[in-house]
């Protein structure tokens, strides 16, 4: 969508301001199975017997993760606001239902970053800077590109997630792993 917007800045179907607003947004990596960015989040005091580096690194697992679910649970919204065509209602109940869900996971995340010692990382901008899910197309109104494109958001996220299942996993944070298993579960009955 960004390469084809760039491509053909007069295209009619793509508002003169919103291809402005798109180039200036910053590219994410298309691995989504890689982190960002280091969080190093400071330690709080907890009676958790995890070792000190294994709690950070995977608060900072956590905290990528947030921003990740976060975003897809906007993006989710944002179908839901946006949807149109014959299967609207359907459509529009099911983008909520996901939206509500991602919810859900999103908080069982950050409150299990907190429990470890750390801090969850979930505002406005801490997302959009950390998320490394692709950016979510602003001028579809259809409901079969909005299936589409939530669709791709979802996988991407859901290979995300199973990848934390491992990564948690070797750490020795079976707990955690736990989690990221519960929320690849919950992603797979939605694709």
């Amino acid at each position: 969508f960004r390469a084809v917007d760039r491509a053909v800045p007069g295209h009619p179907s793509r508002p003169a301001k919103l291809s402005l607003l798109l180039a200036a947004l910053p590219e994410h990596p298309r691995d989504i199975t890689t982190m960002k960015t280091k969080m190093n989040t400071k330690l709080n005091q907890t009676k958790n017997n995890l070792p000190e580096k294994t709690r950070g690194n995977v608060i900072d697992l956590l905290n990528q993760n947030l921003a990740d679910i976060i975003d897809l649970q906007l993006q989710a919204k944002q179908a839901h606001w946006n949807v149109k065509g014959p299967s609207f209602i359907s459509l529009h109940d099911l983008f909520d239902k996901v939206a509500h869900e991602m919810g859900d996971f999103a908080d069982d995340i950050a409150e299990r970053a907190v429990a470890l010692g750390g801090v969850a990382l979930g505002t406005a901008r801490v997302t959009a800077h950390n998320s490394r899910l692709r950016e979510y197309p602003l001028d579809i109104g259809p409901g079969g590109d909005h299936v589409a494109a939530l669709s791709n958001a979802l996988a991407a996220f859901g290979k995300s997630v199973r990848a934390a299942i491992d990564t948690a996993a070797e750490t020795g944070d079976a707990g955690t792993s736990d989690l990221f298993t519960e929320v690849s579960r919950g992603i797979d009955k939605l694709l």
